[in-house]
């Protein structure tokens, strides 16, 4: 007798009771490396449990994260781009100038180029909090270390 094969898929009810919080301190790591480990824990990935069209990720929890390190010369080369809609509205600000005003936003922005362009991803970029300092305020939710 030939067994059926059944493939999981998660429930958004059933997920919500297995979100876990985790801590990371961005002093001194690779934007782009750093960026890609918190982009998998948002979207679930690292689970066995993980449906494409449900947000079973966690949450993360960045310290330090202006402190993050650039290799090579993206210092130099990387320029953040937006535009307007009106004819010369376009903007082109040098990472230089974001890491000076809004250290915070250089990570999120990494991160959430790396999510997919869709509803879900803004539900996932709710759970990523960045701290600039070294304190954060989710003491309540006991974030454990991020595995590496």
């Amino acid at each position: 007798m030939k067994t059926a094969n059944k493939c999981y898929q998660a429930k958004a009810a059933d997920v919500a009771q297995q979100q876990r919080w985790f801590v990371v301190d961005a002093k001194d790591q690779v934007l782009g490396r750093l960026a890609v480990r918190i982009a998998t824990v948002l979207m679930g990935k690292h689970k066995p449990t993980y449906t494409p069209h449900v947000d079973c990720g966690d949450y993360v929890v960045v310290l330090n994260a202006g402190d993050i390190k650039l290799t090579g010369r993206k210092r130099e080369q990387i320029v953040y781009q937006r535009y307007s809609g009106y004819p010369g509205g376009q903007k082109v600000i040098p990472i230089k100038r974001v890491l000076e005003r809004h250290p915070e936003r250089v990570l999120y922005e990494a991160v959430r180029r790396m999510l997919p362009k869709n509803r879900l991803a803004r539900q996932m970029l709710r759970k990523l909090k960045l701290y600039t300092g070294d304190t954060h305020s989710h003491q309540a939710q006991h974030p454990e270390p991020l595995p590496s």
